[in-house]
């Protein structure tokens, strides 16, 4: 394998080979071209083939590439008369994120990208991509590529956005799924989190999860094996915090995979119920319990057809949903939705949110959580929920955490989370969350 050109500054240490630059454009025509999942698109050859350093080379190409298609368009707009193949597009876009997103060199990146093209669509592509990518590297030089705007969410994303917060924080947004998400950790013992950051050398969060950079192999950190932590986004961890699990509490855990906030629940010595009704996502969530030498019940079941033996005192409710506010972390995503079942994510939510509340006991309380930009999926699903249950209140109370800004806490009583939220300190997933309680 050639080994590629040292990267500047901020960059790879050192260009990704042929073998890498080939998967990375495999990953992204599957992803473009075939509506695949990067995920789906890594159990694929030659990818699949890749050493693991190589793979890692791989996905952060391609997901580079993803994160910054939009400015690369805006780049190649004035270059481009006609939109190429797409393998070539896909090549172009390659190049680009690792030149000036990866601080590759240009002419390493370059020459990757035409022999790429040339081996697969032929030697006229190839010269086309050569004249393209020259004059693009010229064209972003000397601050150009920083003074275009990042990529805008799809139209049915955005509009919602801007209707709700205002374009200047649409915008904001955009720019932080650009940048990119880091590694969170949560830890199994939150008064250990000072010594863990330590010792990994984290940032300790103000709501109490842990941040390294993104990149690193997960599985060759400390406490891995020994399950002190998990990898959960810094958002994802709060619908846990907010429903604060107390030692032997019974609590069920609706839609439970892959198990963050299960960890959580059992770590606080609550008696869980887990419930998730796909096989693969519920042994997902056994290995992760028995990694971190924890506990729960757990139930491969339809939460719209399983019900507890008796009211319970707390439910967390985590239903599926357009999993917009994880761009940040999943680049493809955007490729991949159209907006197309919304309506019926949102009615499924509203049954779950139905189902969950009739689970409590007097006084029990249900968090309801979705990992959603989308009002129609957080602050409207609430303000609906409550018209139809009077006998449910919201509780902001249980929204004042540590390390939750008082704004971020919506009129309607529920906690609103964004991706441009904490821009010095890496951001964090877009959420929503609410905490209802049951009185009388």
């Amino acid at each position: 394998m050639a080994a590629g050109a040292r990267a500047g500054a901020g960059g790879e240490e050192a260009a990704a080979g042929r073998a890498e630059r080939g998967a990375a454009l495999d990953l992204l025509v599957a992803v473009l071209g075939g509506g695949r999942t990067l995920a789906a698109a890594e159990a694929a050859a030659p990818f699949a083939a890749l050493a693991p350093a190589g793979r890692a080379r791989a996905r952060r190409l391609a997901a580079a590439a993803l994160r910054h298609g939009g400015r690369a368009d805006r780049l190649l707009g004035p270059l481009l008369r006609w939109r190429p193949a797409p393998a070539v597009h896909a090549a172009l876009h390659l190049a680009l994120a690792e030149i000036f997103a990866g601080g590759g060199a240009a002419h390493a990146a370059v020459d990757a990208a035409v022999a790429l093209v040339a081996a697969r669509a032929g030697r006229p592509a190839a010269d086309f991509a050569n004249a393209v990518l020259r004059k693009a590297v010229v064209a972003g030089g000397e601050g150009g590529w920083a003074r275009l705007a990042p990529g805008a969410m799809p139209a049915w994303l955005r509009r919602p956005v801007v209707a709700a917060w205002g374009g200047a924080v649409a915008r904001a947004i955009e720019a932080a799924h650009e940048r990119g998400a880091a590694l969170d950790l949560t830890p199994r013992e939150p008064a250990a989190a000072s010594l863990w950051a330590a010792r990994l050398g984290a940032t300790l969060l103000p709501t109490g999860s842990l941040r390294l950079p993104a990149g690193g192999q997960v599985t060759a950190l400390p406490g891995y094996d020994e399950g002190a932590w998990w990898v959960q986004d810094a958002a994802a961890a709060l619908p846990a915090r907010v429903l604060a699990a107390k030692a032997g509490e019974e609590v069920v855990d609706l839609c439970a995979a892959p198990g963050g906030k299960t960890l959580q629940l059992a770590a606080a010595g609550a008696r869980v119920t887990a419930v998730e009704p796909a096989a693969p996502r519920m042994a997902l969530l056994a290995a992760n319990l028995a990694r971190c030498r924890l506990a729960a019940d757990c139930v491969q079941a339809d939460a719209l057809a399983w019900a507890p033996p008796s009211p319970v005192v707390a439910v967390l409710l985590d239903p599926p949903c357009t999993a917009t506010g994880t761009i940040r972390r999943h680049p493809d995503l955007p490729a991949l939705r159209d907006g197309a079942g919304l309506d019926r994510l949102r009615a499924l939510q509203a049954t779950l949110l139905d189902r969950a509340a009739g689970f409590l006991a007097p006084g029990g309380r249900l968090v309801y959580a979705v990992c959603s930009l989308l009002p129609a999926e957080g602050e409207d699903q609430l303000a609906a929920a409550l018209a139809r249950h009077p006998d449910l209140a919201p509780d902001p109370s249980a929204l004042a955490l540590p390390g939750v800004a008082p704004e971020w806490i919506t009129r309607g009583g529920g906690l609103r989370l964004r991706p441009d939220f904490w821009p010095g300190a890496g951001g964090m997933d877009g959420f929503f969350v609410a905490c209802l309680r049951r009185t009388g």
